[in-house]
């Protein structure tokens, strides 16, 4: 990381892990800590951002990421809810909490998923779901009802039911609840961008 990088950081971020608090070493981890840095750092472990992310953060508490990581690989591989409706999903949740660092980590998620671009900068913006096919736009008003109104009404709730179904439901809502989870904790530790990664939501 060049003095440049390093000088956009807050003061308090530790340049190394891109948050609040150094990595720590692997060997001042117990052993389920151990295995969750050994998951982080294996391209196939089923992370996007390896330690220099929420993984990161969650090694200081090894009982949290080791419990939280097959919750995480269910709710985004396990449940039927296909990949289109997930990084819709987790797109919307990180609008919603206004995370950055979850948008900049799942927006080339979704393009790969099959989200088309006008859809993503309609979540992006805000925009009016009006005219969308009905099960991207019930993940988005459920999403914006959920997360943002703290109320869902009863013809959203109908809507998303019929659409989904009642486990599919559970495992939306859970999924997005699992991400804004996520949001909360990158929020506090400030976990930065990739140097050179600009922001990608704009935020007032």
């Amino acid at each position: 990381m060049t003095q440049r990088e390093r000088a956009d950081y807050p003061d308090d971020v530790e340049p190394e892990s891109g948050f609040r608090l150094p990595l720590p070493a692997r060997e001042s981890l117990d052993e389920s800590g151990q295995r969750s840095y050994d998951r982080l750092v294996d391209p196939m472990g089923g992370t996007i951002k390896g330690l220099r992310g929420p993984g990161g953060i969650q090694l200081y508490s090894p009982r949290v990421a080791e419990l939280g990581h097959p919750l995480n690989q269910y709710l985004r591989f396990g449940s039927a809810l296909g990949g289109r409706v997930r990084e819709l999903a987790i797109l919307t949740t990180a609008r919603e909490c206004d995370s950055q660092f979850e948008w900049a980590a799942h927006e080339s998620e979704a393009l790969r998923e099959g989200v088309p671009q006008a859809i993503i900068e309609i979540v992006r913006h805000r925009g009016s779901t009006a005219g969308l096919d009905e099960a991207d736009a019930i993940v988005i008003d459920l999403g914006r009802a959920a997360l943002r109104d703290h109320k869902v009404d009863s013809a959203t709730f109908a809507r998303a039911l019929k659409r989904f179904g009642a486990k599919g439901l559970v495992d939306l809502v859970a999924l997005m609840g699992n991400y804004a989870a996520t949001a909360a904790l990158l929020t506090t530790f400030d976990m930065q961008l990739p140097p050179g990664q600009p922001p990608l939501l704009p935020i007032d």
